[in-house]
């Protein structure tokens, strides 16, 4: 694979470099918006597998098992990947491992006996594509500039997001409810539902080559590899380093934690909000999720052109203070339309906040350190990824024992926009990264 040299300012912010970068983001969204999102884990959660109940706890304890290996492995390999001058190789190994992983998904047959199979698959895709978007993240910094990096980050999200709109929009029509007769619609056996997981495998491999063979590898940071059992040794040092020299990274590191689990949070319990509270059936919560996927573009677009005009904190402020406001529509809404019109609004500030968000850290970066520091962000990001998840549930607990049967769920709209208020309050005192001049 040759290495293509980092673009220089005067090439402009979109050129081939950067769209191959966004390229492996579109390709990876069917991992995201397919596999784990809205088809094959439904699929895997069904009673096909022995019952939703059992199937949902087997999905959550592998997945559990994934993000303590996540949280265990990922700043150490960020690091190592830094020091050795690997970043690509290991980007492109994990992104092959991912594939792999889907691929497989094609002999979860539609029995209780590969509920674990299935299980294992979609936890090693979580874990191997959290491998590889660390290096993706680190990588921003290698091909754009200090000026131009909002940018560049904006249109990678944005990238992501239409993949996901075309991907989706593929497995709807020719998969779930085809509009013609083929024979990968057979739905004996799942046949179509695990043909979705090749299709998937396909999508996320072509369209992540462009990457593989334009993006330029990273300079090693040391003239030595790091022993493995010195690994975390070094990353605690390197940790107390960063407190000594540059505070804002750590408390940003917290606070974006925190409200980027409330970011998750409106895309894991907005199909289940969609159907539970205001009536979707699944072909309409895919159709709503194709059009958020458009405008959460679109936002992403604006927010990168914001983000590089005014800097990343006063988008992300904005942005959170606008999923509050989007959020309290959703929960106030009466049936259906309001859910389309304040859902949409959420889905417009999501794509900002996420890439200011991943820009902020990209300006924090001292070079040679982004893996570490992408790393650490993944980490810090799993830490506290039970918070929506369990104020989701608590909010609708509370709600079910004061509201009419049947009405509590909404109620969880309220957990979600109380840690995305935390992470408001946490993030307005920390300094934003200084605006580059040039």
């Amino acid at each position: 694979m040759t290495a293509a040299p980092t673009p220089s300012p005067e090439t402009g912010w979109l050129n081939r470099v950067t769209c191959a970068w966004a390229s492996w983001d579109w390709g990876q969204a069917a991992i995201n918006a397919v596999m784990t999102t809205f088809v094959f884990t439904v699929y895997l959660t069904s009673d096909l597998f022995g019952g939703s109940d059992h199937a949902s706890q087997v999905l959550g304890q592998a997945l559990t098992i994934a993000g303590v290996c996540i949280v265990l492995l990922v700043p150490v390999t960020g690091m190592r990947s830094d020091a050795a001058g690997s970043r690509k190789r290991w980007l492109v190994i994990n992104s092959l491992l991912v594939v792999a992983a889907c691929a497989a998904c094609f002999f979860v047959l539609p029995d209780e006996r590969f509920l674990w199979l299935g299980a294992g698959l979609i936890a090693a895709m979580s874990l191997f594509s959290e491998f590889a978007t660390v290096n993706y993240n680190a990588v921003l910094n290698q091909i754009s500039t200090p000026k131009t990096v909002g940018k560049v980050s904006g249109f990678g999200w944005a990238m992501g997001y239409v993949g996901g709109i075309l991907a989706l929009s593929i497995v709807l029509f020719g998969f779930v409810k085809p509009i013609f007769d083929w024979p990968g619609a057979e739905t004996e056996a799942s046949l179509n539902i695990r043909l979705v997981a090749l299709f998937s495998a396909g999508w996320f491999l072509l369209f992540a080559l462009p990457l593989f063979f334009t993006i330029p590898e990273s300079p090693a940071t040391h003239s030595q590899r790091i022993p493995l059992s010195r690994s975390y040794a070094v990353l605690f040092g390197k940790i107390r380093d960063l407190w000594r020299e540059d505070r804002t990274a750590v408390f940003f590191l917290g606070s974006s934690a925190i409200f980027r689990d409330g970011l998750a949070a409106i895309f894991t319990f907005g199909g289940v909000i969609a159907a539970g509270t205001f009536g979707f059936e699944l072909d309409q919560v895919i159709i709503f999720a194709i059009v958020g996927n458009v405008v959460a573009a679109t936002g992403a677009l604006i927010g990168g052109w914001l983000d590089d005009l005014i800097g990343p904190k006063a988008v992300i402020v904005a942005s959170l203070i606008g999923l509050l406001v989007a959020g309290l529509g959703v929960f106030f809404s009466p049936g259906p339309a309001g859910f389309w019109i304040f859902g949409l609004l959420l889905t417009l500030f999501v794509g900002p906040a996420q890439s200011s968000s991943r820009a902020f850290l990209a300006r924090l970066a001292p070079a040679g350190r982004e893996g570490e520091l992408f790393g650490l962000y993944a980490t810090t990001g799993r830490a506290v990824s039970f918070l929506a998840p369990a104020l989701f549930t608590l909010a609708i607990s509370w709600a079910g024992a004061t509201v009419a049967p049947g009405h509590a769920q909404r109620y969880g709209i309220l957990g979600i926009l109380t840690v995305l208020l935390l992470g408001l309050v946490l993030l307005i005192p920390i300094r934003s990264p200084q605006r580059a001049t040039a």
